[in-house]
C-alpha cells in the first residue's frame, strides 16, 4: 500500500506508516503501547495516528527512535501484524477459497475510528465490524463506500442544553487511506453518466488489515461547484442530491470495481442505498456475454445479497418518478428498458403509476438472497416486504435473518483482554469464541469483581477528563471545572444509555418522573450514577427537543456528581464507556430496533443489559443474564410509555440496585457476579461479528457464489434457461386452474387427489402442493403433490395425489399450484401462485 506521507522517519520507525494506514491494527490494541506514547495529548484528542505523524516533531522522533522498550513494542506490533496477514484462517482452512470469489460489501457508510468520520451509527458501526471480522477469518471480502467531505455531523451542547451542529472539513492529507493510482501513476477515476454531463468520481483506498475499503469521492476539479458536492454529507438532505449520492454509491461503485479490475462473484448490499448495483452489474454482464438484460439479471440477481435494516416501510429510501426517470434514464437505455419499467422495479404495485420509487424494492427483486439482523427484525421484514407478494403467505415471504454481532476485539477493554483466553488482539487469532473463550466460570468472584472495578475506575477516570475539557471548550469558569474533575464514584453502580436521540427510541423514559429517578440516582446508601450520551439528527426537531430535555436534567446542580451528559458521541467515547459500565438500558419502541448492537459490546467486558424485548435482545434474553422490560408485545401507543417507565423504575429499586449492593461474607455482590458470569459465557459468543460472520459465508455468500457461476457457465446457458421459463409462466399462468378435489380416510392418513389443468404450462414447470398455515409456534406444512397421470378425456389435464397423518383436519389443507425450476428461487424469482378457492 502507498503511503500518503512525505516525512521520512527515523530509521527503524519506518513502520509505524504502515500501523497508521492500517484501521485494523491502529486501534485500541495497539493505542496505549505506541500511539499514546508517541504523544498522549494528541492521541487523546484525535485518536489518529495519521495526525500524529505528520506532526510530531522531529526531535520527539530522534527521541523515541533511541528508546529501546518502545522499539520492541515497535517490532513486537510489526511481526504479529506481518503474521495476522500471512497465516492461513477459517475460510481457507474449511476450504471455501476453492468455492468461490471475492465479496464486495456496499454500504453508506463504514464505523472503522473516529479518525474516518463516514458513519453516523449503527449501520455504519455494524459495516466496519464486517470489514474487520472479513480481516480475522480471512474472507475476500472488499468494502465500497463513499467519502464524505464533511461526513456526519459533531455535536455542541448550547448552555441551556440545546444541540448545535457542526460540520468541519475531513482533509483527506489526515485520513488514513491513499488514493488509487493508474499502472502510469495518474489518479484513477470513474465516469458517471448524469443528464447533460459526466460526473467524475476519484477512488480512495482505506485497509482494513486483509480488507481494502474503497471509497468513492465527488470533489474533483473536473466536476461543476454543485456536482463536486455530491459527496460533500452523509445522507445528504436534498432528494435530488441523496438520489445521486445513491447512484453513484452503487452504480458508481459497481464501475469502481470494473476500473480496478476487480473481479468479484457476490455483491452484498447492506440497506438498499446501493441498489442500483443491480442495473449496473446487470448492464455489464449483458455487455460481456451479449445477452438481453432479462437474462442478465436472472445470472447476476444469483450473485446479490441485500441486507435491511429498517422496521417500518416509511424508512426506505424513496424517490418521486420525476426523479428516477431525470437521473436513471441512461441506466434505462443501456439495459434496453423504458424509464417506466426501471421504475416499476422499484415499486410496490408496478399499475400504480403515481406511486413512489423505493430503492429497497429494487434490492428485492435485483437479489438471490434477502436477510434482516435478529429473529424478530426477520419477522417484521416479512411482514413489510408482503405487498410484493400478495397471495403467498407471510411465513413464505422470502426474508430470512442474520441476527447482528460486534467486533469484539474492538470494543473490549484492556482490563478484558486480561481474562479471556483467546488474547486475540495479541496473537490475531479468530474470534471463535465457542471454541477458545476461556471458561469463566473457572474464575473467582474476587478475580472477576476486581476486573469490573478496574473497568469502572478507568470509565470514571475517562469521563472526568474528557468532561473537564467539554467545559474549558464551553468556557466555564475555573470551579466549575474544578468540580467536573472529582464527578462519579468508580465504586458506584455505574449505567449507560447512549444511542441516537429519536422518538421511537424513548432516550427520556427515565425521566417520566424526573423526582423519582433523582432520588434513585442520589441515595446515599446505595449509590446510583449514570452516563448518558447521543445525537439527534439535525433535521429531528422532537430528538433534538429530547436531547435538552436529558442535557437541561443532567445540569440539576442537586446531581453534579450523580449525572454527566457528554456532548459528541463517537466511536471513542462509545468504546469507553460500553466497557465500563456496569448496566446498559436500551428502552425502543418494540419492534422498532431492527437489530441494536451496542447492548452486545458490554457482554465480554462484564456489563448487563436491562433492555425492552426487541431487536437481538427478545432472542438472547433469559433471567440469568440481565433484565427485560415489557410483556414482549408490540408498542401500540405512548400510553404504554407510562406503565413502561413504572416498571422501569421499579426493576432499578427492587432487583438491580439491590442485587448490585447485596454483598456476601467475603464482601462480593455474588449474584450479580452470577449473573455477570453467565451473560458474559452464553452470550458473548452468540452475538460476536465472527458468528455473523460464518453465517453469511455459509448460509448466504457461498450458496450465491455457486448459483452465480452455474447460472454464467456454458454461455450462461441456464440464465437462458430460467429466462424462457419465467417467461413461460408469465405468458401462460392465467389459462391454469383446478378442476376438483377429493379427500378421503385412509386408516391414519388423509389421501388427497386434486385434479388440475394446466394449459400450456407443461407440468415439470410447476408443483402442486397441499398448504397449511402454522399452528402451535410450528411452521407452515407445505407437502408436494405426486403427478399420477393425464386425466382421460382433458387435454393437458393431471391429477396429483398425497397422503399425509390425519393429524390436522382436511380443511385445513389448500392446494395450489407454484413455479418450480431446481435452479430459481421461488417465490423470491418467480412468485405467481393459484390458489384453490
Amino acid at each position: 500500500m502507498n503511503s500518503p506521507f512525505q516525512r521520512p522517519l527515523p530509521e527503524g520507525l519506518e513502520v509505524l506508516y504502515e500501523l497508521a494506514l492500517d484501521l485494523r491494527w491502529n486501534e485500541r490494541c495497539t493505542a496505549d503501547l505506541i500511539w499514546e506514547k508517541l504523544d498522549p495529548e494528541a492521541w487523546e484528542r484525535t485518536n489518529n495516528p495519521s495526525m500524529i505523524l505528520e506532526n510530531i516533531s522531529e526531535e520527539r522522533l530522534e527521541e523515541i527512535s533511541q528508546d529501546e522498550e518502545f522499539k520492541k513494542e515497535l517490532q513486537f506490533w510489526t511481526e504479529s501484524r506481518k503474521k495476522g496477514q500471512e497465516e492461513m484462517c477459517w475460510f481457507d482452512r474449511l476450504g471455501y477459497c476453492y468455492r468461490m470469489g471475492k465479496i464486495a460489501y456496499f454500504s453508506m457508510e463504514f464505523g472503522l475510528r473516529e479518525v474516518l468520520p463516514i458513519y453516523s451509527g449503527g449501520l455504519g458501526i455494524l459495516a466496519g465490524d464486517h470489514l474487520k471480522t472479513a480481516s480475522d477469518l480471512g474472507v475476500p471480502l472488499i468494502g465500497m463506500g463513499l467519502l464524505y467531505q464533511q461526513g456526519y455531523f459533531h455535536q455542541v451542547l448550547a448552555d441551556d442544553g440545546s444541540q448545535m451542529e457542526a460540520f468541519p472539513y475531513n482533509d483527506p492529507s489526515t485520513l488514513p487511506m491513499v488514493p488509487v493510482r493508474k499502472t502510469d501513476g495518474s489518479r484513477l477515476r470513474v465516469k458517471l453518466l448524469l443528464p447533460g454531463r459526466a460526473l467524475y468520481l476519484r477512488i480512495w483506498k482505506a485497509q482494513v488489515g486483509r480488507v481494502g475499503l474503497y471509497l468513492l469521492d465527488s470533489n474533483d476539479p473536473m466536476n461543476s461547484p454543485w456536482d463536486r458536492a455530491t459527496t460533500a454529507n452523509l445522507y445528504d438532505p436534498g432528494e435530488e442530491r441523496r438520489l445521486i449520492q445513491e447512484i453513484v454509491l452503487g452504480a458508481g461503485g459497481w464501475l469502481a470495481l470494473q476500473a480496478m479490475d476487480i473481479d468479484v462473484d457476490v455483491c452484498h448490499i447492506n440497506e438498499g442505498h446501493a441498489s442500483f448495483l443491480v442495473l449496473a452489474r446487470a448492464h455489464s454482464f449483458m455487455v460481456k456475454h451479449r445477452v438481453p438484460f432479462s437474462v442478465a439479471l436472472w445470472a447476476t440477481r444469483a450473485g446479490n445479497v441485500f441486507t435491511t435494516h429498517t422496521s417500518v416501510a416509511a424508512g426506505f429510501d424513496s424517490f418521486d418518478k420525476s426523479l428516477i426517470h431525470r437521473y436513471a434514464r441512461w441506466a434505462a437505455e443501456s439495459v434496453g428498458i423504458t424509464p417506466e419499467e426501471l421504475v416499476n422495479l422499484g415499486r410496490v404495485n408496478p399499475e400504480d403509476e403515481n406511486s413512489s420509487f423505493f430503492m429497497a424494492l429494487l434490492a428485492m427483486r435485483g437479489c438471490s438472497h434477502v436477510n434482516g439482523v435478529s429473529r424478530l427484525h426477520g419477522e417484521v421484514s416479512r411482514r413489510i416486504f408482503q405487498p410484493l407478494f400478495t397471495r403467498w403467505p407471510q411465513a413464505e415471504v422470502p426474508v430470512e435473518h442474520i441476527t447482528n454481532g460486534v467486533h469484539v476485539s474492538s470494543w473490549e477493554s484492556p482490563a478484558t483482554k486480561k481474562i479471556w483466553s483467546h488474547e486475540c488482539c495479541y496473537e490475531h487469532k479468530d474470534l471463535t469464541y465457542v471454541e477458545t473463550v476461556l471458561e469463566i466460570s473457572r474464575l473467582g468472584d474476587a478475580e472477576l469483581w476486581s476486573f469490573r472495578a478496574e473497568e469502572r475506575k478507568s470509565l470514571v477516570d475517562y469521563v472526568r477528563r474528557r468532561l473537564v475539557r467539554q467545559l474549558q471548550e464551553h468556557g466555564a469558569d475555573a470551579g466549575k471545572i474544578q468540580t467536573a474533575s472529582h464527578v462519579l464514584d468508580p465504586n458506584a453502580l455505574t449505567i449507560g444509555f447512549a444511542r441516537r436521540f429519536a422518538s421511537y427510541k424513548r432516550p427520556t423514559l427515565l425521566l417520566r418522573d424526573a423526582d423519582r429517578f433523582a432520588r434513585i440516582l442520589k441515595d446515599l446508601k446505595r449509590p446510583v450514577q449514570f452516563i448518558v450520551a447521543g445525537k439527534a439528527h439535525p433535521r429531528d426537531d422532537e430528538g433534538k427537543r429530547l436531547v435538552k430535555e436529558m442535557a437541561q436534567f443532567a445540569s440539576r446542580p442537586d446531581l453534579f456528581d450523580r449525572i454527566v451528559f457528554l456532548e459528541d458521541y463517537d466511536i471513542a467515547l462509545a468504546q469507553k464507556l460500553l466497557s465500563g459500565v456496569d448496566l446498559w438500558i436500551n428502552v425502543p419502541c418494540r419492534p422498532m430496533e431492527a437489530s441494536g448492537t451496542s447492548g452486545m459490546k458490554i457482554l465480554a467486558n462484564g456489563g448487563l443489559n436491562l433492555s425492552v424485548l426487541d431487536g437481538w435482545w427478545a432472542e438472547a434474553y433469559d433471567p440469568d443474564v440481565g433484565w427485560s422490560l415489557g410483556d414482549g408485545r408490540d408498542y401500540l401507543s405512548p400510553q404504554l410509555d407510562e406503565s413502561d417507565a413504572e416498571q422501569l423504575y421499579k426493576l432499578l429499586e427492587e432487583n438491580v440496585i439491590p442485587e448490585f449492593y447485596t454483598r456476601d461474607s467475603d464482601g462480593f455482590p455474588s449474584a450479580w457476579i452470577a449473573r455477570m458470569r453467565a451473560s458474559m459465557s452464553k452470550l458473548t459468543p452468540r452475538f460476536s461479528s465472527d458468528r455473523m460472520m460464518r453465517e453469511y459465508v455459509e448460509k448466504m455468500y457461498l450458496t450465491a457464489s455457486e448459483a452465480f457461476r452455474s447460472r454464467e457457465a456454458e454461455g450462461c446457458r441456464l440464465a437462458k434457461d430460467l429466462d424462457t421459463w419465467a417467461k413461460r409462466l408469465a405468458e401462460n399462468w392465467s389459462s391454469m386452474r383446478f378442476l376438483g378435489t377429493r379427500v378421503s380416510r385412509d386408516g391414519e392418513d388423509w389421501k388427497f387427489e386434486v385434479q388440475v389443468y394446466l394449459g400450456e404450462i407443461d407440468p415439470d414447470m410447476v408443483k402442486v402442493e397441499l398448504y397449511a398455515d402454522p399452528m402451535d409456534d410450528k411452521g407452515p406444512i407445505k407437502v408436494t403433490m405426486a403427478n399420477e397421470g393425464l386425466i382421460s378425456g382433458v387435454v393437458n389435464g393431471y391429477l396429483y395425489g398425497a397422503r399425509l397423518p390425519a393429524m390436522r383436519p382436511a380443511e385445513h389443507y389448500t392446494p395450489r399450484i407454484v413455479p418450480y425450476h431446481p435452479a430459481a428461487l421461488v417465490p423470491l424469482e418467480e412468485n405467481h401462485i393459484l390458489w384453490e378457492h
